[in-house]
């Protein structure tokens, strides 16, 4: 079984090196944005979220899937968000079991100075990340990528 043990061990050396590069990115991300803006990619990504929305907003459960977090700890979140005055949460008119989540023009605004940071942090991460032989390959697969918005999930 050589074979089937090398194409696994290809596949977790791939894993390896994604969250690496992942990590990479994350972290210059994170201190760009606490440094500029006192926000956590987290809380950048909620906003980015509800922006790429009509409206500016999601049912809680669609937020949590679109953020990859839990209920409770999407739900943690927005409240520590609405606190700061950049999120508001609301029933839906036609159910009233479903909550809304929707972007303040406080976190609107923020957003919307955050992103150049967000972006050329990016921008630079991917850089440093191309420099690496290791991680190079992916950031080329990155670039090849289209750019049509990825959807949110339903």
């Amino acid at each position: 079984m050589v074979i089937a043990d090398d194409a696994a061990e290809a596949r977790a050396q791939g894993w390896r090196t994604l969250a690496a590069l992942h990590g990479r990115i994350e972290d210059a991300l994170e201190k760009a944005l606490q440094r500029g803006h006192d926000l956590s990619v987290v809380e950048y990504t909620v906003l980015d979220a509800l922006a790429r929305q009509d409206g500016w907003h999601l049912r809680m459960q669609q937020l949590a899937r679109a953020v990859v977090l839990s209920q409770s700890a999407t739900t943690r979140l927005v409240t520590r968000m609405e606190e700061r005055g950049l999120l508001s949460r609301y029933l839906c008119q036609t159910d009233r079991r479903g909550i809304y989540t929707e972007v303040t023009p406080a976190g609107r605004a923020l957003l919307d100075s955050a992103r150049p940071t967000h972006d050329g942090a990016l921008s630079g991460a991917l850089a440093e990340a191309a420099e690496r032989p290791e991680l190079a390959p992916l950031v080329s697969a990155l670039a090849a990528l289209p750019e049509t918005p990825v959807p949110l999930p339903g």
